[in-house]
């Protein structure tokens, strides 16, 4: 009994042994990708001479000087490079989060109403006035990181005021959680959400990326009223949002919390499950980690079996009986941070498998060898759609480097 005892203790030993190589080489793998590849390209393309940085860039890396410059793009060029330059000490990652910083703040920050423009003009007058939860999302999260790298005040004061616009001017107060859009001067719009057309007042993806943006200024910004809204959005997350008959993210919704549609989106429910983990963790609540940990599996388990091919891709969503089974990047992207998550919550090695096997497919189908960066999107048979603009409102290097800050985080502890 004794030997086998020991053998087995053996087996165990080696088999952990194991996963670290692979994780090791994973995280190796994924940072060598992001240093000289997907930044590389940011540096290589992105600064527009005239102001900020190109509002478009194609697949090639040819700009589109006269296309409108989103603020989601703006501000999530502002977090990937105040995050690497934080990380790995680059002068050259300073200085483009200083120059996305100064454009968000003199360009796109309303100082007379309040909160951030959704575009401007290539010559950075406004565009789309409308004021999108999302985009002051964003615009929190980048300053709020640019003043984690950099020390710099005015990020930190201008977080500080777009989070006080949100809690007064978006906050909808009788059944708590934030409205989706408004006019310029924070009146009804004629239809809410940023493409025009939403008829939801409240949505999943709002909420999620506040839900980051809140984490991350509670980082550098330890006030107790930020504290109890940031625990209120992960409640409001995981009793409004998540489904936990289908370990599904409910998407949209009106002001009573009323899911509207019937979809399931694969990639942000993988990506919620770390997010919450993360929130969690930065509270420094144990109690509510304890609560969240198993809703970070139960979505990363749902996605990963209804949402995943056989080669390790995750497809895009479920919408009633029809799937979308297009591979956009930043699902592959989060599936990899999720996977790897979930590993550390549960030591289960399966997990880190799928996230390797995930990266394995990204390296064969999603990296564009040629000409840099990712494909935005591959088709189902694998080959890359090369009309998709590598830059855009919304194409940007932020899934794919903010899943490789976190594999170097996570996996250089583990």
């Amino acid at each position: 009994m004794k030997r086998f005892v020991v053998g087995l203790i053996g087996f165990l030993f080696v088999f952990s042994a194991q996963a670290n190589v692979e994780a090791d080489t994973l995280r190796d793998e994924v940072l060598k990708d992001l240093k000289e590849n997907v930044l590389h390209f940011w540096e290589k393309y992105a600064v527009d001479p005239s102001g900020g940085f190109y509002g478009m860039i194609l697949n090639d890396g040819t700009p589109r000087p006269d296309e409108a410059k989103g603020v989601v793009l703006n501000a999530r060029i502002l977090w990937t490079f105040s995050t690497a330059y934080r990380l790995f000490g680059d002068e050259n990652y300073k200085h483009l989060a200083n120059r996305a910083q100064r454009y968000l703040i003199d360009h796109f920050i309303d100082k007379e109403l309040g909160g951030v423009y959704w575009s401007l003009h290539a010559d950075g007058t406004p565009l789309d006035t409308e004021k999108q939860t999302y985009g002051m999302a964003f615009a929190i999260y980048g300053l709020s990181e640019h003043f984690r790298a950099t020390g710099s005040t005015e990020s930190l004061m201008q977080s500080i005021d777009l989070y006080k616009v949100l809690e007064t001017q978006v906050r909808e107060f009788e059944n708590d959680g934030y409205i989706e859009s408004f006019t310029r001067n924070w009146q009804v719009p004629p239809k809410y959400g940023y493409d025009g057309t939403g008829l939801a007042s409240k949505t999943m993806n709002t909420h999620i990326h506040l839900l980051e943006a809140y984490t991350s200024l509670y980082r550098v910004w330890r006030n107790e009223g930020l504290q109890k809204r940031l625990n209120t959005l992960i409640n409001l997350v995981v009793d409004k949002i998540y489904n936990p008959e289908t370990n599904h993210l409910k998407l949209f919704f009106n002001n009573q919390w009323e899911s509207l549609e019937d979809i399931d989106s694969y990639g942000h429910d993988i990506e919620t499950g770390w997010l919450l983990t993360e929130a969690a963790e930065v509270l420094e609540d144990k109690a509510l980690l304890k609560r969240i940990e198993p809703i970070a599996v139960n979505l990363t388990d749902a996605a990963l079996k209804e949402g995943r091919n056989e080669d390790g891709s995750l497809i895009y969503e479920r919408h009633g009986a029809d799937y979308q089974r297009t591979l956009s990047w930043w699902c592959q992207a989060e599936t990899i941070v999720g996977c790897v998550n979930v590993w550390q919550i549960s030591g289960n090695e399966h997990y880190l498998h799928a996230a390797d096997k995930t990266w394995e497919w990204v390296k064969a189908r999603m990296i564009d060898k040629e000409h840099g960066e990712w494909f935005r999107s591959v088709t189902p048979e694998g080959m890359p759609d090369l009309k998709t603009p590598k830059a855009s409102m919304w194409n940007c290097p932020y899934h794919n480097s903010r899943m490789g800050f976190e594999l170097f985080l996570r996996l250089s502890a583990h």
